[in-house]
């Protein structure tokens, strides 16, 4: 019988198609659970014990719940992840007619594993921005049809894809939408008829594609979860499910959803940017506190960067560090690097390893092989911005990048336990 936990997970993760409808999903959670939204452009008024949250650009949400201790002798707990996914973005102007096969270009947003976007259901989501009367609006968009395709050649005529096919983002990538005779912008017309609108009416499109097959437990214990978007939705999710859950807690706990970490976090809604110091800052500031009791306030605090990691994958055990190799559904894991590209450091590391304990959860530990670059995360950057201790963690998953990737059930339930108590 499938966990109350995850049976909402799924759900979240089918919601969330791009970042867009990703933001829409987490502000409508927050709403439905008490959070207050905060305009950036008002001043904020903060109550002990209050639930708010700041949404920037449709994209990138800081929820908090004020603590009941003074913020500059207890400071901020936070977890922090981010809302986008690697993704195809189409180009609305980029439409194509050849032989009545009407086709789309897109943009390449991150590092996806491109050959397993072709050959798929393909649907669109993302913001549409339309003329309201005298001015505009933006609308979140998900059309939850399959309307495009981007298809392979047959092996007839590509007699080398299986020894490896490098696909030309410029010609090979061009979703299908129609194989008839169309007037002026059939996109433009499709989301249009969507909308109720005209397409004249139409002024800017932030469009993605993605894959329409819904999220789905595998294996003979069903402890798998097979999804797009796992990186980093489901670190959303077990942020989300944990501030959702606190309760007048004395420190003040902050969950922070970045955008854009997928293409190097530096705009306004990522994590290489303004938006946590200032809204930690004005949080002090309504509490009457000074500019130095801010900074009080930040070295009292911690952050956990919550990023997926890496399950060992048996076909690929050289890919592995034998004595860090994570497994699936052994618990949440801790990321290290000695050159900084994880935040985490053995203090860092043992405050996780503590809550951990304290919540009775199993956690493992990674680091890439030694003859193998890293990846990274917003840890870093956050732990650099701010000068706070930070752990970076991450549950195992396989595919990483992948239009459907693989995690485990039971580290998902483990996180959000460990978050709870975090937050509380």
């Amino acid at each position: 019988m499938m966990n109350k936990q995850i049976n909402d997970f799924m759900r979240f993760l089918d919601a969330a198609s791009s970042r867009f409808p990703a933001s829409a999903e987490l502000a409508d959670r927050l709403e439905k659970a008490g959070f207050t939204e905060l305009k950036e452009s008002a001043e904020f008024k903060l109550k002990k014990g209050g639930k708010y949250y700041i949404r920037r650009m449709d994209t990138a949400i800081i929820a908090f719940v004020m603590g009941s201790k003074p913020l500059n002798e207890n400071g901020f707990a936070m977890a922090s992840s981010h809302i986008d996914s690697p993704a195809l973005k189409l180009k609305p102007e980029s439409i194509k007619l050849d032989h009545d096969v009407c086709r789309v270009g897109v943009e390449v947003y991150g590092g996806p594993i491109l050959h397993t976007w072709v050959d798929r259901e393909l649907s669109i989501s993302g913001r549409v921005i339309i003329k309201k009367g005298k001015g505009q609006e933006a609308i979140t968009i998900d059309l939850k049809k399959p309307v495009a395709i981007i298809p392979n050649a047959a092996i007839h005529m590509n007699r080398e894809i299986n020894k490896g096919f490098e696909y030309n983002k410029q010609n090979h990538l061009q979703a299908i939408l129609s194989v008839q005779k169309h007037e002026g912008n059939p996109l433009a017309s499709l989301i249009a008829e969507h909308l109720k609108v005209k397409p004249e009416d139409i002024l800017e499109m932030d469009l993605y594609l993605y894959d329409l097959q819904p999220s789905s437990l595998l294996g003979i214990e069903e402890d798998l979860i097979v999804s797009g978007r796992l990186d980093n939705l489901a670190m959303t999710h077990a942020i989300l499910s944990g501030i959702i859950t606190a309760k007048n807690p004395a420190q003040t706990s902050v969950a922070v959803f970045f955008d854009h970490e997928e293409v190097g976090s530096e705009s306004p809604q990522g994590a290489n940017s303004s938006l946590l110091t200032e809204v930690l800052e004005r949080i002090s500031l309504s509490q009457k506190g000074s500019r130095e009791d801010f900074y009080r306030a930040l070295r009292q605090s911690f952050m956990i960067s919550a990023d997926m990691a890496h399950a060992y994958h048996p076909a690929y055990a050289e890919k592995y560090d034998p004595d860090y190799s994570p497994l699936m559904n052994k618990g949440p894991v801790i990321k290290r690097n000695t050159n900084l590209r994880y935040a985490s450091t053995s203090d860092s590391s043992l405050r996780f390893i503590q809550l951990c304990k304290k919540a009775k959860v199993q956690h493992q530990e990674f680091l890439v092989r030694s003859d193998m670059p890293c990846g990274s995360t917003v840890g870093p950057m956050v732990a650099a911005l701010l000068g706070i201790p930070t752990v970076d963690i991450g549950n195992p998953m396989w595919a990483m990048h992948s239009v459907r990737e693989t995690g485990g059930t039971r580290d998902h339930e483990d996180l959000i336990k460990v978050l709870e108590l975090y937050f509380a």
